[in-house]
């Protein structure tokens, strides 16, 4: 194994370029995240959008889950046109634009703008980086699996390396851009966000020769390692017509009647399920393929649970530490956009423990399958919730709130770290893994897909309840609905382990 194979941390050399790209891009996805909630609810005095807490959380899921909607697209059109580095750039550039029109939405306040021009330019921020996202999230982590030859032992701990700069970037921005953005001016904020992903996209381009022929077009000659010229005009091209088709949406989807705006929904969905059946059928075959692909589906399925309560994070915990959550520290107040940071503090501690427990586990020969890693992520995950529902229940339990302290909040997020861990960075290495060669990136996007339906449900799960509370005619705390309904699911991946890890076919 030459040196350059094991020059960061025993791991190859790329993979210092894609863990400090990747945490950029995070550190921007992070910061505007743990904002737009507080942004939506804020008052319109304060420059926000005076938005109520459920339509706020619907507008937070719907963004929470395109963009991992958009990377099915990303990977299909990396796989068979672009490659994944030319996909890298014009994400990034694009999701940076965004950004920079979130910014300018909040700084347009107060400044004789239209409301209109200010939402216009807010959700085409919005629709500008779930674009751009596509194009840049299974791809990276694409290339990362093709650091590692499929049976390297290395790769699970070269993802979890990978994921602790993901959050090293997640840790960062609520201290910077939620500082910024809620106690200073929402604008700084966003831009502060921008920024972050300029420097990502400059990493990326200045460490490229790293890689090797990792991520170039397809059919190029494997002695090429940079983009030509005529690469970066597509580059340019691609970034000009994203952001000129989000904007004719958004100007267009209100002069649509709605009948012909929910079918265009309804027709795009099953335009997308269709493209997404034909390629995977024509890019598998035989028996074992297919088996894996099956594991790849039944286990998205599951992640979809794990991720619609792990992602009350940025929606119901958001309100609940500005609300509920003691925050004061003498005369100083912490802002809610940074307990945003725990869970990402928590992985870059204990990610690195994991990566060596999973290595340790393996030598003995007790290292649990994919499945049951993902089993005990949901029974840590139930664990947190009931936590939560306790803290909640000890705020609330009075005629007025008691605000309890931050050391609730705390706990819960080190037992959905530790959910976090056995689930995420081990399915991210099991879809490349499982995927047949030429379906990588699509079964990456597909995967990145159940993510989708997770942050889309975990908005959704608030409104959820309070309809049971309404029908029942009896209280559904959201809190104990989620932690039971992860128990459960912990339970059905317990029975199903054993069938699971069979058809993987020898495949760890």
């Amino acid at each position: 194994m030459s040196d350059k194979n094991k020059a960061f941390f025993g791991h190859p050399i790329g993979l210092s370029t894609l863990f400090a790209s990747e945490m950029w891009e995070r550190f921007s996805y992070y910061g505007m995240r743990a904002l737009l909630v507080l942004f939506l609810t804020a008052q319109f005095a304060t420059g926000g959008f005076d938005m109520a807490e459920l339509d706020a959380f619907t507008i937070y899921g719907i963004f929470t889950g395109l963009v991992y909607v958009t990377p099915i697209f990303g990977g299909i059109l990396a796989d068979k046109v672009l490659g994944q580095r030319k996909s890298i750039y014009i994400g990034g550039v694009t999701m940076a634009i965004g950004q920079f029109l979130l910014a300018s939405s909040a700084w347009l306040h107060g400044a004789d703008t239209a409301l209109e021009t200010r939402q216009t330019l807010f959700y085409a921020g919005l629709g500008i980086l779930i674009a751009g996202n596509g194009f840049f999230k299974p791809n990276i982590s694409t290339m990362v699996g093709e650091l590692y030859d499929n049976n390297d032992p290395r790769k699970d701990g070269g993802f979890t390396i990978f994921y602790m700069g993901i959050n090293i970037g997640a840790f960062l921005s609520p201290l910077v851009a939620g500082k910024l953005g809620e106690q200073v001016a929402w604008q700084y904020g966003f831009l502060a966000s921008g920024i972050g992903m300029l420097i990502g996209t400059t990493w990326f381009f200045l460490r490229s020769h790293t890689l090797g022929h990792i991520g170039m077009p397809p059919k190029v000659k494997s002695e090429r390692v940079r983009l030509a010229i005529n690469d970066w005009m597509n580059i340019l091209v691609y970034v000009v017509a994203v952001v000129a088709l989000i904007f004719g949406v958004i100007l267009g989807w209100t002069a649509i009647p709605s009948a012909v705006s929910t079918g265009l929904i309804y027709l795009i969905a099953i335009g997308a399920v269709f493209v997404l059946g034909f390629n995977i059928f024509k890019g598998t075959s035989g028996k074992t393929e297919w088996s894996r692909i099956g594991v790849i589906l039944v286990l998205a399925l599951f992640n979809i649970f794990f991720w619609s309560g792990f992602e009350q994070a940025g929606t119901t915990f958001n309100i609940f530490a500005r609300d509920n959550t003691q925050r004061m520290i003498g005369s100083w107040e912490i802002p809610a956009t940074w307990f945003q940071s725990v869970n990402a503090i928590y992985i870059v501690i204990f990610a690195p423990i994991f990566s060596v427990l999973w290595t340790a586990l393996d030598k003995r020969k007790l290292n649990p399958n994919t499945p049951m890693k993902f089993a005990w992520g949901m029974i840590l995950l139930a664990l947190g919730f009931v936590a939560m529902a306790i803290a909640y229940t000890r705020s609330t339990s009075g005629e007025e709130i008691r605000l309890v302290s931050p050391l609730w909040l705390c706990l819960v997020f080190l037992l959905h770290t530790f959910g976090e861990l056995c689930l995420s960075p081990i399915g991210l290495s099991m879809v490349t893994k499982l995927s047949p060669p030429k379906l990588v990136s699509t079964m990456m996007g597909i995967w990145m897909g159940s993510f989708a339906a997770g942050n889309f449900v975990a908005s959704q799960m608030k409104a959820i309840s309070l309809k049971l509370q309404e029908s029942l005619n009896m209280e559904i705390q959201v809190f104990w609905l989620i932690a039971i309904q992860s128990a459960i699911i912990a339970v059905i991946l317990i029975l199903l382990s054993p069938w699971l890890k069979r058809m993987m076919h020898g495949i760890k």
